[in-house]
């Protein structure tokens, strides 16, 4: 029997703890990067540049697990 909880986690070589933590941190830098861009759109001599950098580490970041994901797919292919 499949367990929702940890087959895409498994599929992407975290445990479910593992990829709660890296969902739950990727989710609070992406809240706070979409609130300095709201603000900045109101103020814009507020967080010139911090939605935009935000934005770049995160897509760092996923593609940096993307790319451990897939070595982990491949270590285990038979």
């Amino acid at each position: 029997m499949r367990n929702p909880f940890t087959e895409h986690p498994n599929s992407v070589g975290e445990t479910y703890g593992q990829h709660a933590l890296f969902a739950m941190r990727y989710g609070v830098k992406m809240t706070v990067g979409g609130l300095a861009a709201f603000v900045h759109g109101l103020l814009p001599f507020l967080f010139r540049t911090t939605g935009s950098r935000i934005t770049d580490e995160l897509s760092a970041t996923l593609a940096a697990a993307r790319e451990r994901g897939r070595t982990v797919k491949d270590e285990t292919k038979p």
